[in-house]
């Protein structure tokens, strides 16, 4: 009797990775996807330039995860790794200034995609489009297909589901309910790299960045750029302070070191050198223009005080009302527990149904981190599988 087929929902960067994996294995891979194409999501993160992981050594790398969990899975198939799984689709990379990696400037995320899934299909990987996950049991997945419903059996089910962001990809959380029947602990979505609502208004500000600055929250600090919106600010350091915010109630104050290089005493010292104020901030601490109407933004008395303002300079406060709606976000934290997850990422309560990428409780900043959690997660699944006894 034929052993039924090894069974992946979700055609995103966690369900292809499992699926390459397994196919090189010997095994017989059907990936269900409900959207017409794979990987949507993956292709809307390549629009601000495709940052596919970093270029850190893994022993730092591993400390952008929050879960000790994803940091040992991520080390067993780390950022080289990757770069090697890339080369071999026929995919060249570059390692741009900031540490990112980025496929070579001529070949755009659609290529990477297409290489990847004609990799997939040149191992008998079978991809199915337009068919939407419904429900599970221990041996099959009910699937529907137009307004057909049909029980797919299986020896393995990968669930690649995504996480809450993004809902116009498919990455909608609907999952979330179909779990939490079946007795699955998850912790709630919750926005994650997501811009702050303020309680200024920074309008005058919007699309200006702020450059070589640091971020500052408790003793969390972050340097990078800061983007003001119509709502409030972006960017990197922002996101990365998300994790560490999401625990405290809104609204709460982040500062902004605008000239992390100085201290203090030297800031204060260049004010005081001459009462041309604004001359000085040009002229010798070279603050941009988008620091300075930043600064306009103090009351008079503290514009005016070379102590007070040396100090603003140095943290800036900007109050936070909350996180942008989770729609919009890059990623979502929450999903599920990892109590409820074995070290080889099956559920406890179901051993042949695996769990991979977003829709596990774990979070990462922007940077590569995401796409190789996602990668690693998917490998790592496959490997489990293929070293398993049964």
């Amino acid at each position: 009797m034929q052993t039924p087929p090894i069974v992946i929902i979700g055609a995103g960067p966690a369900g292809l990775m499992a699926a390459q994996r397994l196919a090189e294995g010997g095994k017989t891979v059907h990936i269900y996807e409900q959207n017409k194409a794979a990987a949507r999501k993956f292709l809307v993160a390549g629009h601000g330039g495709f940052n596919l992981t970093h270029s850190e050594t893994i022993s730092e790398f591993i400390l952008k995860y929050d879960k000790k969990e994803i940091q040992n899975i991520v080390e067993s198939f780390d950022n080289q790794k990757t770069i090697d799984c890339l080369k071999s689709i026929g995919i060249e990379t570059y390692v741009g200034s900031s540490g990112k990696i980025f496929p070579i400037k001529s070949i755009k995320p659609i290529q990477v995609l297409q290489a990847w899934l004609d990799k997939l299909k040149s191992l008998g990987v079978q991809i199915h489009y337009d068919h939407k996950f419904v429900d599970f049991s221990d041996n099959k997945a009910i699937i529907q297909h137009g307004n057909e419903i049909v029980e797919i059996e299986f020896s393995r089910l990968i669930l690649a589901l995504g996480g809450g962001s993004w809902q116009k990809t498919g990455s909608d959380a609907k999952w979330v309910s179909l779990l939490t029947a079946k007795g699955i602990k998850i912790n709630p979505m919750a926005p994650a790299n997501s811009g702050f609502n303020t309680t200024e208004d920074f309008k005058d500000l919007e699309g200006q960045v702020l450059k070589n600055i640091e971020v500052k929250f408790g003793n969390i600090r972050k340097k990078g750029e800061v983007v003001f919106t119509q709502y409030g600010i972006e960017g990197s350091p922002i996101y990365y302070l998300n994790r560490f915010t999401r625990p405290h109630s809104f609204p709460l104050t982040i500062y902004i070191d605008l000239k992390p290089h100085f201290s203090e005493e030297d800031i204060l010292a260049f004010l005081k050198s001459s009462n041309k104020t604004s001359e000085i901030l040009k002229q010798k601490l070279k603050l941009n223009k988008t620091a300075l109407a930043l600064l306009k933004n103090l009351d008079k008395v503290t514009y005016t005080n070379p102590s007070l303002l040396a100090h603003a300079i140095k943290s800036f406060p900007i109050q936070v009302e909350s996180f942008r709606p989770i729609d919009e976000v890059i990623s979502t934290a929450g999903g599920i527990c990892f109590e409820e997850i074995k070290q080889t990422l099956a559920l406890k309560k179901a051993p042949n149904i695996y769990c991979i990428g977003e829709m596990l409780d774990w979070e990462a900043p922007t940077g590569g981190y995401l796409l190789q959690a996602c990668f690693s997660m998917g490998h790592y699944c496959a490997a489990q599988i293929l070293n398993s006894k049964s």
